[in-house]
């Protein structure tokens, strides 16, 4: 087993060679708090040109849309090659790792053969479940944050602005770097540069991918085709209706973290129990 880590070991640092200063100009855009093996992705990347992989299988296909989300169409097809990049890195670096504790094995059986490959998968699944946590976040943040702005919007309208126009002040008085300003930003740009107002608002429904803002959007289309006297007292409604989700949605981030700290409690509890149990037993013991 020895000859097969050192074998792995040699091949992994001939990839890092071989790799070495290909991709810096592919990955300097990458950030280093997001992905902090930056320096490193480039011997995944290098793995798949090498084999000349097509990113064409459904799995593929399920990645590049969650990647789409969070980064846009443009962007997608990029941070595809960067997830399976990342991701055949932590596998070949979790292989490693499990190849380094067989040394200390006089036998490998098949416990230590099903646990080695149970940390492949964990590893895989891993890269993953980090994308959809990143994705539930993202949608978190734009039902956070959308109750703000249908607030504003309802206020600029009612005091005689369109709804283009009261969606471009917004945009333009906004500083942060939010996922819903992003996405309004988006929508903005995508009118200037001739798309038609119905396109925009039905892409941005699709992007954003939550029940209010879809509802939010079958509102102003009706009002774009139709016309709708009621246009504000409606928005009015619905701001009413989204701040009771944000209310909602906070109450269940208080729970979510009160829950995170009970492992984290139980732990300092157990360490407490032994730090006073521990004299008390070895004088037991001395007796």
């Amino acid at each position: 087993m020895i000859f097969v880590f050192i074998g792995l070991l040699i091949s992994f640092s001939i990839l890092y060679f071989l790799s070495r200063g290909k991709y810096d100009g592919y990955i300097k855009s990458l950030d280093k708090r997001e992905y902090p093996l930056k320096s490193l992705i480039p011997i995944g990347l290098f793995i798949m040109d090498a084999i000349k992989y097509k990113y064409s299988t459904k799995y593929d296909r399920n990645i590049y849309i969650k990647l789409s989300e969070l980064y846009g169409i443009k962007n997608a097809r990029y941070y595809l090659r960067i997830y399976w990049g990342k991701k055949i890195l932590y596998l070949i670096m979790a292989l490693l790792i499990v190849l380094l504790f067989s040394l200390g094995m006089e036998k490998i059986n098949f416990g230590f053969i099903f646990i080695s490959i149970a940390i492949l998968g964990a590893v895989s699944y891993g890269t993953d479940r980090e994308l959809n946590e990143k994705l539930r976040k993202r949608y978190r943040r734009i039902r956070i944050d959308f109750p703000d702005f249908i607030n504003k919007l309802t206020f600029l309208v009612d005091a005689g602005m369109t709804i283009q126009r009261a969606w471009e002040k917004i945009v333009i008085d906004n500083e942060g770097d939010r996922p819903l300003y992003d996405e309004l930003h988006r929508v903005w740009l995508d009118i200037k540069g001739g798309k038609s107002q119905t396109e925009a608002y039905e892409d941005f429904a699709r992007r954003c991918r939550t029940p209010e803002i879809s509802k939010f959007i079958s509102v102003i289309l009706q009002n774009l085709r139709k016309g709708n006297a009621q246009l504000v007292t409606i928005l009015r409604v619905q701001g009413s209706e989204c701040w009771e989700m944000r209310k909602n949605e906070a109450k269940k981030l208080g729970e979510e973290a009160s829950s995170k700290l009970v492992f984290p409690m139980m732990i300092m509890f157990i360490a407490i129990l032994i730090i006073v149990l521990t004299p008390a037993v070895l004088q037991l013991k001395g007796m």
